[in-house]
This record gives C-alpha cells, sequence and structure tokens, in this order.
C-alpha cells in the first residue's frame, strides 16, 4: 500500500509540473490580454462565426474571448447582449468544444498531439456539434433566459493585476496537483487489485476518459501523460482519448456556467458526448486501416 501510494504520489507530481510549466505563463498573458482590452483589435477575425451560428455580431468579442483565453472571459462579454437560450446553447456548444485553444492545445502536444491536429479537430468539430442544435425546434429551450451579472475583473494597477493573476495561477496549479494525486491514487489502488489485472489497460483508457470527460482536458492530460510515459497506453490509446477529450471534457463545470443563462444542459451535454463518440470512432478506423496499408507497402518492399 506504501508504495503504490508513494509511486503514485512521485508520478503524479511529475505529470502535474510539466502542465504547470504551460498553464502560470499563458494564464498570465491571458490577463495581460484583457487588461490592456486587446481583444477589440482581432475580434473582427470572429465576427464571420456569429453569421455561421445564427449569432448576433455582438457575440464576436465572446468567442474571440473563448477561443482565445477561457469560458469566464466568453461569458463576461456575452452577459451584457440580452442572449436567448437558444443563443446561449449555440455559443456554449460551440466554445465547449474549442475554448482556451491556446492553453490546451500547448497541454495535448505533452501528449505527441500536434497543434494542427488539435486546433484543425476542435476548429471544424465546433462547427459541426452546433449543427444539430441549430435544426432542433426552439420550442424544447425555454422562453427567457436568467439575467446574471459576470463583470471582467478590474485592477488599480498593472502590478495588482500581474500579483493577481500569479496568485491564481498557483491556485489552480495547487489543485491540478492535488487532483491528479487522489485521483492516481484511486486508479492505482483499482489496478493493485487481482480483479482489474487483467484489464489495467482498459482501467487507464476508462479513467482518462472520465476524468476529462467530467473536470476537462488539464486534469484528464494529466493522467494521459503519465501513463503514456510509464508505456501503459500506445499511441493508439493515445490518440482515441485525446481526440473524445477534445470534443467532449468537463461537460458538468463548463456546461453548468451557460445552465446559468438559461442554455439546455442536456442538448449541450448530448450532442458534445454523441460527436465525439462518432468522430473518435471514425478516426479511430481510418487509423486502423491506414495502420494495416502501411504495413501492407512495408512487407510488399521488402525483399
Amino acid at each position: 500500500m506504501k508504495k503504490i501510494l508513494a509511486e503514485s504520489l512521485r508520478s503524479s507530481v511529475k505529470s502535474a509540473i510539466l502542465i504547470i510549466k504551460l498553464i502560470v505563463p499563458l494564464y498570465i498573458l491571458a490577463d495581460l490580454l484583457l487588461y490592456f482590452n486587446l481583444l477589440q483589435y482581432i475580434s473582427f477575425l470572429f465576427a464571420p462565426i456569429t453569421s455561421l451560428l445564427d449569432l448576433p455580431a455582438e457575440t464576436a468579442m465572446a468567442i474571440a474571448g473563448g477561443v482565445l483565453l477561457n469560458l469566464y472571459a466568453a461569458i463576461a462579454f456575452a452577459a451584457p447582449l440580452g442572449l436567448d437560450p437558444y443563443q446561449w446553447t449555440i455559443l456554449a456548444v460551440f466554445l465547449g468544444v474549442c475554448h482556451s485553444m491556446v492553453v490546451e492545445s500547448a497541454i495535448m502536444k505533452q501528449l505527441g498531439i500536434s497543434y494542427f491536429y488539435s486546433i484543425f479537430l476542435r476548429g471544424s468539430m465546433a462547427f459541426v456539434t452546433v449543427v444539430p442544435v441549430m435544426l432542433l425546434p426552439r420550442s424544447i429551450f425555454s422562453t427567457a433566459g436568467e439575467k446574471h451579472q459576470v463583470p471582467l475583473p478590474e485592477y488599480a494597477s498593472l502590478f495588482s493585476m500581474l500579483q493577481a493573476s500569479l496568485v491564481q495561477a498557483c491556485i489552480l496549479s495547487l489543485k491540478i496537483i492535488l487532483l491528479i494525486t487522489v485521483i492516481l491514487i484511486i486508479m492505482d489502488l483499482i489496478k493493485s487489485t487481482r480483479l482489474m489485472q487483467a484489464y489495467s489497460k482498459k482501467v487507464n483508457t476508462s479513467f482518462s476518459i472520465i476524468v476529462g470527460q467530467l473536470l476537462g482536458i488539464t486534469y484528464g492530460a494529466g493522467i494521459l501523460i503519465r501513463e503514456a510515459h510509464n508505456g501503459h497506453l500506445s499511441r493508439r490509446d493515445v490518440f482515441f482519448v485525446a481526440t473524445f477529450l477534445m470534443i467532449c471534457h468537463s461537460i458538468i463545470e463548463d456546461a453548468l456556467l451557460f445552465v446559468l443563462f438559461g442554455a439546455n444542459y442536456f442538448v449541450i451535454v448530448g450532442v458534445r458526448i454523441i460527436m465525439a463518440l462518432l468522430i473518435s470512432f471514425l478516426l479511430l478506423q481510418l487509423f486502423s486501416r491506414f495502420s494495416v496499408f502501411r504495413q501492407h507497402v512495408s512487407r510488399r518492399n521488402t525483399p
């Protein structure tokens, strides 16, 4: 038992540190963008997206904040716009798939998933996943959303902003270490039982998906990094889990942020889970067929 706990602690801290090295500087960078109000100069790039999503043009700033920064920035920009529940649901599904692209693509890179694949998959799947929502009858959405105020943080000076940002980044880092440690200990204890010895690979994959779905890419990737580095997961497994999580992750906290404004929780979660399963399965089939094709060509070219 002590050996399992010690090993879990060592590996969790190692995995968490890899993620923290990315999160802290990027977290502060995001706050700098907000502090200097730099998003207004690039939000026009996201204006065409609003028409495709059947959203008001004013939501371009919210989409820019969500894609480049995080969901809290997106909601803060969208809250004053008076969106109806249908529009909040559209925004929730789209940004649920492709929010925090800079930070989370960097985390995926630690698993060997390229920036191009991360950005292309999440960007394209954000549009694809929204399509079923846009085809639903408006009657399933409530007629009026809740009114909440989500102000952006204000600081007296640049120094106070940097100080607050560093504190929040450290708090987030501590949460990452604690949560990943607890999850890995539970996973290792389960894997140590005789019943699970023959299914340890499935335990690795299942835990990564469950954690990522409930808590987000950061925590799910933390588990994946440990398991991949230890050789417990194949390249194929990592590809499948990473693809699934990039489409469907953090279905509790992220979705509930939008539910506060009237978005339909079951629509948000349902379409993301179905699309994640479908796309992951299709990509895995292509991955497997390509591997078979390469092996076939290799055998033919072998003298």
